[in-house]
C-alpha cells in the first residue's frame, strides 16, 4: 500500500506565518492580540490565517471573554510526523530496491 502524505495540511503550514502561529501555539494557548504582538502581522491578516488554520482542523478556539484563545491540536501534527516517518521507513527499506529502465 502506498504512503501518501496530507497535502492539504502541508500545503496549510507551508505559509511561513501560518508556520509561525503554529510554532506560538506549540508552547502556549495565546488570544489574537498576543499572536499580533507575537509576529508583527496586521490582525485581519492574522485573523484570516487563523480562519485557514481552524478550517484544517490545526488549532481550536476558547472563548474568553471578549476575547478568542487558540489551542494547537497536537494530535493533527502527530498524525503529520507519523505520516512522514510512514515515508522516511519506507525509504529505508527500499533503498536497495532500484526498477529496472525499459
Amino acid at each position: 500500500m502506498m504512503t501518501s502524505v496530507d497535502t492539504d495540511l502541508i500545503r496549510v503550514l507551508g505559509d511561513p506565518l501560518r508556520l509561525k502561529i503554529v510554532t506560538l501555539l506549540a508552547h502556549e494557548t495565546l488570544c489574537t492580540t498576543h499572536l499580533v504582538e507575537e509576529t508583527g502581522a496586521k490582525q485581519t491578516n492574522l485573523s484570516n490565517h487563523l480562519k485557514v488554520l481552524r478550517e484544517a482542523g490545526v488549532v481550536e478556539t476558547e472563548p474568553c471573554g471578549r476575547f478568542t484563545y487558540y489551542k494547537l491540536k497536537p494530535e493533527v501534527i502527530e498524525a503529520l510526523a507519523g505520516q512522514f516517518a510512514e515515508l522516511a521507513e519506507r525509504a529505508r527499506t527500499a533503498a536497495d530496491r532500484k526498477r529496472s529502465c525499459p
